[in-house]
């Protein structure tokens, strides 16, 4: 571990309280506003945001474009979290990125700001990153919410996307889905169209309503917009209708059911950047939907992105620990919270049913997840040869064995209680040989599996 993560793991130790986006605004600015200097899309959302901008990235990639991407969390390897066309930014890179941000926070500090959280940290040293590797575009995925997240400190950016809302941190956001959606529509501004996932009617009025108020043109993407048809050889066929009355044919490298979703938005979005598509009133609730128009200078650079650019784009798309088979037979999925659950077992079941095998589940999750709701639509939405429980690493990971409590409250499966994921992943693979094994609960789950299957 070098001086520069060290350092950044050790912050939350000593600082907790976020700054206001405001606050952070006037970090970027001492900064020399890097985030000013080429556009953005913002991405915010409950599940699918870092696959969302995965497709935006290969897209971009594979239209010449020199992206740069903010996500979180990473699985292995921090500067994960700091992407250059879809590869980890070079480590001299990373840590002249810290010292930069380092002297601005002495500077600040010395102003009476406090110091940066971890994900504000992150956030400035991404944009220097980005800045030192002159992007063309930048893909920024927000933390947590939206309306008061760091990210939100993004000025104008080119589109702002809003993938699929379920219920988690509900003690930030709020206990219901409209209050949640109400904060992730937060990241909407004046004259930015929004791209938004509008399966749920709740969450498509708020959206819409925020949107409205705030001039911005809307474009839903509902299940209407896309149809799968069929999975063939570990890949969704995916057709998605575009908005001149057309469709693309699109071939997903993921075997996941929630991709095509994900992939139907992230060419929405692009759609929308590389306008112009057809007239309509934009931002009018039940109007027709609009591309940009043509006289938006920050979106110039987007018009020569081609239908197969995006096709070829969506499928050479690389993003782990998605329904990620990383070996035959064994599963990873970072889904960690009920909605995502609901979304992994809908695949899981196909993926088990059309292979005719047993199926064993490897879980954990985080002590501030909703666990009890996750354990009961695992137990009672699928019928386990096996289940496994471990606790995390992470000072955050909830005991295996409360896990296995939870469990058999609602099935009669065997429920193995194992102390690390150093135990559980060869006594899991095992049992699991030659039928199919889904690890899922966390991506520090994922994280810790793809760190020991160097070990197994």
């Amino acid at each position: 571990m070098g001086r520069a993560e060290e350092y950044l793991n050790q912050i939350p130790m000593w600082t907790k309280k976020k700054h206001s986006v405001e606050e952070v605004r006037a970090f970027l600015n001492a900064l020399g506003a890097p985030d000013r200097d080429v556009p953005a899309v913002h991405v915010a959302g409950t599940n699918g945001k870092g696959s969302v901008c995965a497709f935006l990235t290969s897209v971009f990639r594979q239209a010449g474009y020199r992206t740069g991407t903010f996500t979180s969390p990473h699985l292995v390897d921090m500067r994960e979290r700091f992407l250059i066309n879809g590869a980890m930014a070079d480590e001299a890179v990373f840590e002249r990125a810290f010292e930069t941000v380092r002297g601005i926070v002495r500077e600040m500090e010395e102003k009476g700001f406090g110091h940066p959280t971890f994900f504000e940290f992150l956030f400035y040293m991404a944009v220097i990153i980005f800045r030192e590797e002159k992007v063309d575009v930048m893909v920024i995925e927000t933390g947590l919410g939206g309306r008061l997240d760091a990210t939100n400190a993004l000025e104008h950016p080119a589109a702002s996307v809003i993938t699929s809302i379920s219920m988690d941190h509900t003690q930030y956001l709020g206990d219901t889905i409209e209050k949640i959606a109400w904060e992730k529509a937060g990241i909407i501004k004046a004259g930015v169209p929004v791209i938004f996932d509008a399966s749920n009617p709740g969450v498509r009025t708020v959206i819409e309503g925020a949107a409205f108020r705030r001039g911005a043109a809307r474009y839903p993407v509902n299940s209407p917009d896309f149809q799968v048809e069929g999975i063939r050889g570990g890949h969704l066929e995916v057709t998605v209708r575009l908005l001149r009355g057309d469709s693309l044919r699109l071939e997903i490298p993921f075997e996941a059911l929630y991709q095509a979703q994900n992939a139907a938005l992230a060419v929405r979005t692009l759609e929308v950047l590389r306008g112009p598509c057809r007239q309509g009133r934009a931002g009018v609730p039940g109007g027709e939907r609009v591309c940009l128009p043509a006289d938006r200078q920050e979106n110039e650079i987007f018009r020569r992105i081609t239908d197969r650019q995006i096709a070829e784009g969506i499928q050479t798309t690389a993003w782990p620990g998605r329904m990620e088979q990383i070996r035959p037979g064994l599963y990873l999925d970072g889904a960690n919270n009920p909605g995502g659950i609901e979304a992994f077992l809908r695949t899981a079941g196909e993926i088990a049913a059309s292979r005719r095998e047993k199926a064993y589940l490897l879980f954990s999750a985080l002590s501030d997840k909703d666990y009890g709701h996750m354990v009961r639509l695992l137990a009672e939405g699928f019928v386990w040869a096996g289940i496994g429980v471990l606790t995390l690493e992470s000072a955050r990971g909830l005991p295996g064995a409360q896990l296995a409590e939870e469990f058999k409250k609602w099935t009669a499966c065997p429920v193995t209680v194992y102390q690390g994921t150093g135990e559980a992943l060869p006594a899991m693979l095992e049992q699991a040989e030659g039928e199919l094994l889904f690890c899922t609960g966390s991506l520090y789950l994922v994280g810790e599996i793809r760190k020991a299957l160097e070990r197994v």
